[in-house]
């Protein structure tokens, strides 16, 4: 299994012969390596609404028939913009052919804005345990700190967890190494930060901060292999 990073909460893994990205804000993302008009992907997971995270999920969908799997307000909402979806909601999972997905919780909001003005509920925020190649991969979107991100760590050995740093929208570097430490991940991965001035960060601060030494700032392209 390979995981690259591409800049604020832009994820990709491949496996079993198949790509799989989460929140694919690539147009207006100042700090992705990638072009949205040639990424290719099998699957497109979302971790809420928010513009900065559904980012290019209809064109990238459409060009390459990909699956966007999301909450189900969410995935309705794209199905009526002509993508193929699959809903699920919270605690729920559900094995595809290239792995299993579970959503969890997350604390946060999920609107979409539209050029109009006009801000569509999209259904809960969640995190997303990904499960493959005896791998699971923790993206906690974007969120605050809760202590049930203990029980999400006993209950699914997490081998990398991707964790918001950027403070402001989501936790901040102190309550993001608290997380680190209630999820007893063996990795950790810093996201959502330095894309906007309100969510400046120095990535490597965090990574010092946390107890088990188990940290990793990927740049944007960079990628790791399990």
């Amino acid at each position: 299994m390979k995981i690259s990073y591409h800049g604020h909460a832009v994820v990709q893994i491949q496996t079993n012969g198949k790509t799989i990205l989460i929140d694919p804000f690539i147009t207006g993302n100042s700090l992705t390596d990638l072009k949205a008009e040639e990424v290719k992907a099998d699957a497109i997971i979302l971790s809420h609404g928010h513009n900065d995270h559904v980012g290019d999920t209809v064109a990238i969908a459409k060009r390459n028939d990909a699956l966007v799997i999301a909450n189900a307000d969410l995935t309705t909402y794209l199905s009526w913009r002509g993508v193929k979806t699959h809903g699920m909601n919270i605690g729920g999972a559900w094995e595809f052919d290239f792995g299993k997905v579970k959503f969890t919780q997350a604390f946060h909001g999920s609107g979409y804005t539209t050029n109009d003005h006009e801000i569509i509920y999209c259904g809960m925020p969640t995190g997303i345990l990904f499960m493959s190649e005896g791998k699971t991969i923790y993206h906690a979107g974007d969120t605050g700190l809760f202590s049930d991100m203990k029980l999400i760590g006993e209950r699914h050995p997490i081998d990398v967890a991707f964790l918001p740093i950027g403070d402001n929208f989501t936790m901040g570097p102190e309550d993001a190494a608290y997380a680190a430490k209630l999820l007893k991940a063996k990795m950790v991965v810093p996201i959502h930060y330095n894309t906007f001035p309100p969510i400046k960060q120095d990535p490597h601060r965090f990574i010092e901060m946390l107890e088990a030494r188990n940290g990793k700032v990927l740049n944007p392209g960079e990628a790791i292999e399990l």
